[in-house]
């Protein structure tokens, strides 16, 4: 009872992170600290610290494509360092300005990251070559890439929750069963009793 109780806790964990994540909050580091505590409260039977390790290194991989995604695109349309991270900036200050745009609360929060990595790349780009068609084109990429680096994160949280889980659920502990006990006791000796003539 107690296993199934903690599976569908766990299950429900993964579901908050994997959102958090979306909402371009730390999610795939609450993944973490909840398999640190798991593996912490089952004497580290079925998840180990190789598997936290693991997990870190994919939250890291996330956390650099998120953070470079819409700089990169945008550098690729042609923008300059500046524009690419007004983009960045600007997609920050959107998802936390700008969500009441639509209010959905997943929704409107990328919603208003988007239009707002938009606007900023556009602007910054705007005032450094006072361009419009190259500023539209730079806010385009940098509101592309910062979906596409969104959507690689939720991807990598996904990804994560699927290794804990499936260590969680498809893995058995050490069993400590009568039968396996009993074995590891060694048997009686025997003694013989002699009669004296």
């Amino acid at each position: 009872m107690w296993e199934i109780i903690t599976i569908v806790g766990l299950v429900l964990c993964c579901c908050l992170a994997v959102a958090l994540t979306a909402l371009r909050l730390p999610g795939t580091w609450l993944l973490i600290a909840v398999t640190l505590g798991y593996g912490w409260l089952s004497d580290w039977q079925r998840v180990g610290l190789v598997m936290v390790a693991v997990l870190g290194g994919l939250a890291l991989i996330g956390e650099a494509v998120e953070l470079l995604a819409s700089v990169f695109t945008a550098k690729k349309a042609g923008a300059t360092r500046q524009a690419a991270w007004g983009g960045l900036a600007g997609g920050l200050a959107g998802m936390l300005l700008l969500s009441f745009l639509v209010p959905v609360p997943l929704v409107g929060t990328m919603v208003g990251a988007l239009l707002g990595c938009f606007v900023g790349a556009a602007l910054v780009e705007l005032a450094m070559r006072k361009n419009l068609t190259q500023g539209t084109k730079v806010g385009f990429f940098s509101a592309l890439g910062f979906a596409l680096g969104a959507a690689a994160k939720v991807a990598i949280a996904l990804a994560m929750s699927a290794v804990l889980l499936t260590s969680v659920v498809c893995s058995k502990p050490p069993s400590t069963e009568l039968g396996d006990e009993a074995s590891l006791v060694a048997p009686p000796s025997r003694v013989e009793v002699v009669d004296d003539p």
